[in-house]
């Protein structure tokens, strides 16, 4: 991957192909490669004509790894997808984002609205806006010694998925720990960008769609039908769903 210095953050990421831009963000614990490559999402877009870049939130992947939980606020991590479309020369592109990736991508377009030329908000929706509980006990489970010593259920699913992705689990359970900034229906009312929310009917971690649909004016919502948190990042009608969506906003249209 390439990387490039983001206020003194050392952030990695990928581009490849041609077209219109998309960033795409991934979930905590997760990376670029993992949430998008793994689920065939960049051979989608790349293979539909666009420009895809993924990138590795601080702490993650072959980012610089941070262990202050002060240094990882969401609107900061919306910092750094801001200052690598900077890096690339990139004036406005559009953003997708899975759970965390989400939550990043929701500041970035509240922050940097001429940057966001669409948003596709997948795996976090009504819980955005209500908050997701659990952050103790995951950072707990983070720092256990062993996964055996994980009592608590989904602690122990982020243990497992944050070791099967080979992440640095110090880091990330400073990241789990850091303080969320409540985004507010003011704040998301004022979103301009198209957004399409996409979540698994099954999906606990994320709440249904359509209250957060309901607080961003014009967004369209996809529910996937037996999906869950884990398994709706490489739905093929999610792929689907998000083609038409770019291709019904393309880059120049800006929502008035």
């Amino acid at each position: 991957m390439h990387k490039f210095n983001s206020a003194g953050v050392e952030i990695a990421f990928d581009d490849e192909g041609q077209g219109e831009p998309i960033l795409l963000i991934h979930g905590f614990a997760s990376n670029g490669r993992v949430n998008w490559v793994d689920t065939g999402w960049v051979k989608t877009l790349v293979t539909g004509g666009y420009r895809v870049i993924t990138i590795d939130n601080r702490g993650h992947g072959e980012s610089e790894k941070l262990y202050d939980p002060l240094l990882y606020a969401a609107a900061e991590m919306a910092e750094d997808a801001r200052r690598l479309l900077d890096h690339l020369g990139i004036s406005r592109a559009h953003v997708m984002g899975y759970s965390m990736g989400a939550r990043i991508s929701t500041f970035l377009a509240i922050a940097h609205p001429g940057r966001v030329a669409t948003a596709v908000l997948a795996g976090l929706a009504e819980n955005m806006i209500k908050g997701v509980g659990g952050g103790a006990e995951i950072a707990k489970g983070l720092e256990s010694a062993s996964i055996v010593d994980v009592e608590d259920m989904g602690a122990r699913a982020f243990r497992y998925f944050a070791e099967v992705t080979r992440s640095d689990l110090k880091a990330l359970a400073a990241c789990i720990k850091s303080s969320r900034v409540k985004i507010t229906g003011e704040m998301l009312a004022g979103i301009k960008s198209p957004v399409l929310v996409v979540v698994g009917e099954k999906d606990d971690l994320s709440g249904p769609a359509e209250p957060l649909v309901r607080a961003i004016p014009g967004a369209l919502g996809l529910t996937l039908p037996g999906r869950n948190h884990m398994n709706a990042v490489g739905d093929k009608g999610y792929k689907g769903a998000v083609l038409q969506f770019l291709h019904d906003h393309p880059l120049g249209l800006v929502k008035s």
